[in-house]
């Protein structure tokens, strides 16, 4: 069981790379209109090509969804899109964005998110590592179960490239291996101070 202590956890970071997008549509999909909990998504995006990824995502999702700008307050019920070329951390109750040096050879990374939210947010926070190629992430992830939030990953069945969320079972205690669907309705669970079963299968699949 997930969440035995019934914590509220209304600070949800989610990391995605290849066969991301498609994950996000249908996770973002499954989230009701009031959840009452602050999404904030860093997905692996080319630096020269504006793909108006925050209208994509937002067509499909009952949510508000943007690109936010440096310094924004975290509200809940609104989903943060990293912009392109730019990590985003969070610090004190706002986002931050900077052109910091590339990790895992990109920017924005997922690993500056999760290290950022772990660091502010602690036990409220629930990171989720989606669909992707190498290990970014996986140390985020790390630190946000070290602090005392919920670490979640996608199914690496059901991931077009298993290799993001196989490396996370395989070097953390992962709270959960969920389908996207199953990941939507735990946070939402989660964001209310609800406990959520963790029977998913947590098989690794092997890395393409």
């Amino acid at each position: 069981m997930i969440n035995e202590q019934r914590v509220v956890r209304d600070r949800v970071v989610i990391g995605a790379s290849a066969g991301g997008v498609m994950a996000l549509i249908r996770l973002l999909e499954g989230l009701p209109r009031d959840l009452p909990a602050a999404l904030s998504i860093v997905l692996h995006r080319s630096p020269f090509y504006e793909t108006q990824l925050p209208f994509v995502l937002g067509r499909r999702t009952p949510l508000k969804v943007i690109e936010p700008h440096d310094g924004i307050a975290v509200q809940p019920g609104v989903v943060y899109v990293a912009p392109r070329d730019q990590h985003m951390v969070m610090y004190d109750g706002v986002l931050r964005l900077d052109r910091g040096p590339k990790q895992h050879r990109t920017r924005p990374a997922i690993d500056p998110l999760f290290r950022s939210a772990a660091a502010a947010y602690g036990p409220r926070v629930v990171g989720v590592l989606l669909s992707g190629m190498g290990g970014d992430g996986v140390s985020g992830l790390i630190d946000i179960k070290h602090s005392g939030g919920v670490s979640l990953v996608q199914t690496p069945a059901e991931a077009e490239f298993p290799t993001m969320p196989s490396r996370a079972l395989k070097e953390d205690d992962v709270d959960g291996a969920l389908t996207v669907t199953g990941l939507a309705e735990a946070i939402t669970l989660l964001a209310a101070g609800q406990a959520v079963e963790s029977g998913a299968p947590r098989s690794v699949v092997p890395e393409r």
